[in-house]
């Protein structure tokens, strides 16, 4: 079972439950970049799925696992019958497991694993999602920006982390996700659907 084939799935099926008020974003950077999680959905949290198909390895998984687990609310493996005793023993045990099948033809998802809601969250992770002009922006509109009109993204993701709570800057982070109107690799959202829109595959 490939990839693609999980992921068509996987989406039909989230977007079935999510009618409203989602952002679905494929291959969204974390940590500057330095990790992608296949599918990732902002709306009141922000969920994460990660696709392992008959086709991947499980070598970065626990790699994954920790990055992930700085920014997201809940996480998701999504993987087939082949890689399941392993990933279950590598996951931390907040992470939901899925487990996709093929049924005639057609790929079939179902829970292997309930989720649990993330506790552990890194603010400066957190801030990296951030553009540059987006994290100043919220300093400005608290009267903290003065002195980092011209400073490096890395020193203004600090002090925005320094400037809120953790609980305020995951909210500023999905507010600002899903305000975006010009996002490389996705497709804007139509002016009168500030909040939701369907992001192209990467």
């Amino acid at each position: 079972m490939r990839d693609s084939d999980i992921r068509t799935e996987l989406e039909r099926l989230l977007r079935s439950i999510h009618l409203d008020d989602t952002l679905f974003r494929h291959e969204l950077g974390l940590c500057s970049g330095k990790r992608r999680i296949d599918l990732a959905l902002v709306n009141g949290e922000l969920s994460g799925y990660e696709i392992k198909s008959d086709e991947d390895t499980l070598h970065r998984l626990a790699g994954q696992a920790a990055e992930y687990g700085r920014v997201l609310d809940r996480a998701f493996l999504v993987t087939t019958q082949r890689h399941l005793h392993t990933a279950l023993r590598q996951l931390p045990d907040w992470w939901g497991v899925l487990v996709a099948s093929s049924n005639r033809g057609r790929v079939e998802i179902n829970v292997a694993r309930e989720e649990k809601v993330n506790r552990t969250h890194d603010p400066l992770a957190l801030a990296q999602l951030l553009w540059r002009e987006e994290a100043l922006d919220e300093l400005r509109l608290r009267g903290k920006s003065h002195g980092l009109l011209k400073k490096a993204r890395y020193y203004i993701w600090v002090a925005l982390t320094e400037a809120v709570e953790i609980t305020e800057l995951r909210q500023i982070v999905r507010d600002r996700l899903k305000a975006r109107r010009d996002w490389p690799g996705g497709q804007p959202c139509a002016p009168d659907d500030a909040m939701y829109c369907k992001p192209t595959t990467q």
